[in-house]
């Protein structure tokens, strides 16, 4: 049986190897050769010599020699990986033995660090408001956006990026839209090409209003509130909904934001346009009121798609978060007498005449867009009174959206809670129940 080497190899390291270093041919242990340190021994190899010629080794080339001023320039591209080899080599050469271009060296590549701060490759949603904002800031629009539709604009907007890159299967994909109903929370299956057919539809309220075509067509549909608004539309269509409706939903949008902008009036929407009415068939709100609505249910159904699609979506600016909680506060009063009406809420305790202070619930709505409101209980009519307080109810500002929105329930919503525990559950059932489809 050969060696480990096998017959005709030879292994240097090998001690018995007669042809190794310190083998037993001349030049070998106890040989008295002289010349043993000048054999070279045969280079151990993995597979059969061919007899082709070995490869050109590549021979390292000189190190660069440059002076201080040079390498003291040089920092700045080595901070940013932007040096040659042969000049990355010089540099840190260079920072081991000078301690002042060490010490810039850092400061450069941490700066370097703050520049390349890890980012998703997904723009800001915020990207568009703040480009406009600062665009705006240097040259005011010649027509510009009515305050109280700037909500609109910018969650359509944001919508509408989000569908941008949406194929077949995206738009085809199921989402279950979510309120309630009495103390019941309802849903309804649909797909994300649904729901834009649904905010086109309740959006087609304030097209009339203005004016506008009516997406439901001809003949006029007086009376329908936003529920039989979207039945009819959905029936409507001879197929489910597809990407093809995104085109409609969008053109509509702008032919709003453009109507209202034109139209002008001041400011606050409490004059004017602002105050043209838009019917939602039980109940009818200002046009300035009925955008944040629009706004509000437009970022809702949003969360809904990206829910849907598995894809993040932020919550609006908090300037716009905060109108939108304003108008569900305002709201709440006559959510509550409604309930009240129909038995689902504890009867009145105080009646007071209109414009009075009456008993108040505080609520307080946490974060970004919140701030604190007085409920009156007993009549919409009444004033909101800190001194006839009577319970509070603290909530996160999202947490408080998604209860109107119908997507939590009120005993899971609130944060904290103190005092009148009754009116305190009659509130926050009265917020889920602004909730629609």
């Amino acid at each position: 049986m050969s060696g480990a080497n096998g017959p005709g190899r030879h292994d240097p390291f090998d001690p018995d190897d007669p042809y190794g270093p310190h083998g037993g041919e001349p030049g070998g242990p106890g040989s008295g050769a002289a010349d043993s340190a000048l054999r070279i021994p045969t280079p151990r190899s993995s597979v059969e010599d061919t007899g082709a010629p070995l490869p050109d080794v590549p021979v390292p080339a000189a190190p660069l020699v440059l002076e201080h001023r040079v390498l003291k320039s040089l920092l700045g591209a080595w901070a940013l990986a932007a040096c040659s080899p042969e000049e990355a080599v010089a540099v840190e050469d260079h920072l081991g033995t000078c301690g002042t271009c060490a010490e810039e060296a850092l400061r450069l590549r941490d700066a370097v660090g703050l520049l390349h701060a890890e980012d998703p490759l997904d723009l800001d949603p915020m990207l568009r408001s703040r480009v406009l904002e600062g665009c705006l800031t240097r040259r005011p629009a010649r027509i510009p956006v009515p305050v109280w539709a700037a909500p609109y604009d910018a969650e359509t907007a944001r919508l509408d990026a989000l569908l941008q890159d949406f194929g077949d299967p995206e738009w085809h994909a199921p989402v279950r839209l979510r309120w309630y109903e009495g103390e019941e929370q309802v849903s309804r299956k649909t797909t994300v090409a649904g729901v834009i057919a649904h905010l086109t539809s309740v959006d087609g309220l304030i097209a009339r209003a203005l004016g506008l075509e009516d997406p439901l067509g001809p003949p006029a549909r007086d009376g329908l509130g936003p529920a039989e608004r979207t039945e009819a539309y959905w029936k409507a269509s001879h197929f489910p909904p597809t990407r093809a409706v995104r085109p409609p939903w969008r053109d509509q949008t702008h032919a709003v934001i453009r109507t209202v902008s034109f139209a002008g009036g001041d400011a606050s929407g409490s004059g004017g346009t602002g105050q043209l009415p838009v019917p939602y068939g039980d109940f009818t709100l200002p046009l300035r009121d009925s955008m944040i609505d629009r706004a509000f249910e437009c970022w809702v159904h949003a969360g809904d798609i990206a829910d849907a699609v598995d894809y993040p979506f932020a919550a609006p600016s908090p300037r716009h978060l905060h109108r939108m909680i304003d108008l569900a506060a305002r709201m709440l009063p006559d959510s509550l007498a409604l309930r009240r009406r129909t038995g689902l809420a504890a009867p009145a305790r105080e009646l007071v005449s209109a414009g009075a202070p009456g008993r108040s619930l505080r609520l307080e709505v946490e974060g970004a867009g919140g701030g604190e409101w007085l409920i009156a209980l007993d009549s919409p009519a009444a004033v909101g009174s800190a001194e006839r307080e009577v319970a509070h109810v603290a909530l996160d500002g999202v947490e408080f959206c998604r209860l109107a929105a119908g997507h939590v329930s009120p005993e899971e919503a609130a944060a904290g809670q103190l005092g009148d525990r009754e009116a305190i559950r009659d509130v926050l059932s009265a917020t889920a129940a602004l909730s629609r489809l």
